[in-house]
């Protein structure tokens, strides 16, 4: 498991903030709140991280929107590369210890 220090910082750029609006209707408010879900799972990517460190997080918005996202970390911030709604499959891998 996977922790991050606190106060976290996040970074976005202008093309995320978009793709991830227009392709899964997920607000950056949205993404970021899922750090705060205490019972968030996060979790390396090893498939996706050959350039640097990825990860996957699964959590719930404050409207208990399951959020599936992928992100990376650059100094001290964390810059979230996809967000998107959890699928069936991906659904356990919250839920089994919740």
């Amino acid at each position: 498991m996977v922790t991050f220090k606190q106060p976290i910082k996040f970074i976005w750029d202008k093309g995320n903030q978009d793709k991830n609006w227009l392709k899964h209707q997920v607000t950056t408010q949205e993404a970021e709140q899922v750090f705060f879900d205490p019972n968030k799972k996060i979790h390396p990517d090893k498939i996706h991280s050959q350039k640097e460190a990825r990860f996957i997080l699964l959590g719930k918005t404050k409207n208990n929107r399951l959020l599936f996202i992928i992100l990376t970390t650059r100094n001290s911030n964390i810059r979230i590369i996809s967000a998107r709604d959890i699928n069936k499959q991906e659904r356990p891998l919250y839920e089994t210890t919740t």
